[in-house]
């Protein structure tokens, strides 16, 4: 059981890591602030020890721990939620985006009810999420969106319960990311993109200005037309580097429509895609380069996929691979507009706002990736969510280490050219100190993390003796964060908040977040995104009252700007809206998260309604990983996939049971290696299988159908219990 902080002591401070002579002084500059707190609540204890950065990154991590879990060891988490660790200022408050346009607009449109972007922030919330067509007025002045022809209005509610916004308005997204802009300014010598390449820690970071980014654009635009015809669905398969930025504006520019596709995916699944799609041509790297080490790339997009490819070099100009007859250089490529009078000027082609632009895939329950469009309304929603609840601003500088083949790609990709803010790029492995000192270097403002990443960088300590102080935000997504990884995290930079977001590929958002005008609690989301209304419903589909600490399904009201309308190879409304309740007169969208209030109203995540999993901030269905781990070994009848966070916490870990056939005999050590190889070479080589589990038979229904929750819960409680360590 942890100490209170009034009884820590020099041995203590010792025991966490300090020197004798440091935790003498430590203790005297922790009495003399608890001195001056006139409270026993922990919360004040917290807000002053932060005030006074008694806490600092230098400090080692196990003191963090002691003092943090010291305040707060007698919190009721029952009765009061999760604790709060950092607290906005007013002063501050009234800085960011949002705090600035509440300050401006609140009094008008809340009347006497408004205080100030702190006390005001909830009602403001409820008001967007009304009055969306108010908000959405306010917020398209704020960003870097300009229309060839405007739109009649934000939102045409002539489809009752449907809506459509922005209707009639005509633009190229990808245009608006490259022109100057007075608000928020930026000119054509604005920072648009730095970056590094992994292995010259000690260069120079690499700068590209917004007009040299537009020239690099509009030259491989140039190059499209001379390639592929209008409207053609063009792929790209390769890290996030400056080029994959410029090929994917440059397909938005010239009115083609680019099909996402992570790096990491195996030729089968990369095949799949490409089919889904049409694919006409495909953009990848011969190898990728990453932790030192290089992977073949353009080898597995040939496997199985027949259209053109062209081919960069991971280095340098000269490609290490021979090429089919189809595909081209990207040297070959590019001087096909070279010879052009003004390649490096290029003529957008601007279309309705709900036109498609991007093709992204997330994994369903059928075993098949859902192919869900992006149109133009979606870049201007997951800008607006950075904007408004990470505070991306154009002095900021936003490295989130992700692949343009998940959301977060084309997500990081706009929430700053959209916002005016300068993207941060790494070109390598983000796992090693080189990632962490591009950070420093680069003076990184925002940095966006995945939790298995921070827990990486936490228990090999590979960032220590790095200055990350100039990040005025931390984001996480992608799957559920861990309060001791963040803890960390957020004490890097002295206790600067930790963003959580979580949204989905369908949405081009999240729909609940954390917000720099609200006190922040590790682990856990302090608010629906603006503009965004949910309920969270029982056993029956009935909601909960919205201020009664509950855990049940989300239920998101359908009115939402830039979400999916349709699917390429599935019935959108039967994954979206069949079955789900109608409240207030509207049918209620399903995301399928499972969803906690707290009592103080935060929210956890607590998993997926449906067997889709998240491994490592990938999605994947049980169905696709059943199918290939059926066929690994003769013995095998069956097999179950079941993603469990054995502590209730944390990132969720594969589990997988087997049934064997009669008379067949075989170790889950064996079991265990065969699984997790064919996984790897299969589907994902990042997916790892945490625990193997022979079982005589699997629950089900009467109908047959299995049971994946009834096994979800049984093994959690079974490796809870034993306290196994996956």
């Amino acid at each position: 059981m942890a100490k209170n902080i009034w009884e820590l002591s020099i041995e203590d401070f010792v025991e966490a890591g300090l020197n004798p002579e440091a935790a003498l002084e430590l203790l005297n500059i922790l009495q003399n602030a608890l001195f001056m707190v006139k409270t026993s609540d922990p919360r004040d204890i917290w807000r002053e020890l932060m005030s006074r950065t008694v806490l600092k990154p230098s400090h080692p991590y196990g003191l963090h721990q002691l003092v943090y879990y010291s305040v707060y060891a007698d919190w009721n988490f029952s009765s009061n939620g999760p604790p709060p660790y950092w607290f906005p200022s007013l002063h501050q408050s009234k800085l960011t985006n949002l705090g600035r346009i509440m300050e401006l607009y609140g009094p008008k449109l809340l009347g006497a009810s408004y205080k100030d972007p702190i006390s005001s922030f909830r009602l403001f919330q409820e008001f967007s999420s009304q009055n969306p067509e108010i908000y959405w007025s306010i917020v398209l002045e704020e960003l870097c969106v300009t229309f060839q022809k405007p739109p009649r209005c934000i939102l045409d509610m002539t489809e009752k319960l449907k809506g459509k916004w922005l209707p009639d308005s005509i633009l190229n997204i990808a245009h608006c990311c490259l022109l100057p802009s007075s608000r928020p300014f930026r000119d054509d010598n604005s920072l648009a993109i730095v970056w590094r390449d992994e292995g010259c820690d000690d260069s120079n970071v690499n700068h590209m200005t917004l007009k040299e980014l537009r020239e690099e654009v509009m030259l491989v635009a140039n190059a499209l037309d001379a390639t592929f015809s209008k409207g053609d669905a063009i792929a790209i398969d390769m890290p996030l580097t400056v080029n994959a930025v410029v090929i994917y504006l440059a397909i938005v520019l010239a009115g083609l429509v680019v099909v996402s596709i992570a790096d990491s995916f195996a030729a089968n699944e990369v095949a799949v895609r490409l089919q889904i799609s049409k694919a006409k041509g495909i953009f990848t790297q011969d190898f990728i380069l990453r932790g030192g080490r290089k992977y073949p790339l353009y080898s597995r997009v040939i496997e199985r996929g027949s259209c053109k490819a062209i081919v960069i070099p991971a280095t340098g100009n000269r490609l290490e691979v021979n090429l089919r007859e189809q595909d081209l250089s990207w040297e070959e490529f590019l001087s096909t507009a070279k010879d052009l009078p003004r390649s490096n000027y290029y003529s957008p082609v601007f279309h309705s706002i709900d036109a498609m632009t991007n093709i992204l895939f997330s994994s369903g329950t059928t075993g098949e990736p859902k192919a869900i469009p992006w149109t133009q309304l979606s870049p201007i929603r997951c800008t607006a969510d950075s904007w408004a609840h990470m505070d991306v601003q154009a002095a900021d500088i936003v490295c989130w280490p992700t692949n343009l083949g998940w959301v977060m790609g084309p997500i990081s990709l706009y929430s700053c050219l959209l916002a005016g803010a300068t993207l941060a790029l790494y070109h390598g492995s983000p796992l090693g100190s080189g990632f962490g000192k591009f950070v420093q270097d680069a003076g990184v403002t925002i940095l966006g993390t995945v939790p298995s990443l921070v827990k990486t960088w936490k228990d090999t300590k590979c960032m220590e003796n790095l200055d990350w102080t100039k990040i005025r935000y931390f984001c996480t997504t992608g799957e559920t964060s861990n309060v001791d990884d963040d803890l960390w995290l957020s004490s890097r930079s002295y206790y600067k908040p930790v963003i959580e977001c979580c949204g989905g590929t369908e949405l081009a958002s999240c729909y609940i977040m954390g917000s720099p005008l609200q006190p922040q609690a590790f682990g856990a989301f302090s608010t629906p995104s603006m503009t965004t209304g949910f309920v969270i419903l029982d056993e029956y589909g009935i909601p909960y009252p919205e201020d009664q600490a509950c855990v049940g399904e989300i239920g998101l009201f359908p009115l939402y700007l830039g979400a999916s309308d349709r699917l390429l190879n599935a019935d959108h409304h039967e994954v979206y809206f069949k079955g789900m309740p109608i409240y207030k007169g509207m049918q209620l969208r399903r995301h399928g998260d499972i969803l906690k209030r707290t009592v103080g109203g935060y929210f956890v995540v607590q998993g997926r309604a449906d067997d889709t999993m998240n491994l490592g901030g990938i999605k994947t269905s049980s169905v696709e990983i059943e199918r290939i781990g059926n066929n690994v070994d003769e013995s095998i009848l069956e097999t179950a996939a079941v993603s469990v966070s054995p502590t209730g916490v944390g990132p969720e870990k594969l589990v997988i049971l087997v049934v064997l056939k009669r008379g067949y005999k075989r170790s889950t050590e064996e079991l265990k290696m065969k699984l997790s190889k064919a996984i790897q070479s299969n589907l994902n080589p990042l997916f790892k299988v945490g625990f193997v589990k022979i079982v005589p038979s699997f629950p089900r229904t009467a109908s047959n159908k299995l049971l994946r929750r009834v096994l979800r819960k049984q093994m959690k409680d079974e490796l809870s219990s034993a306290g196994t360590k996956l």
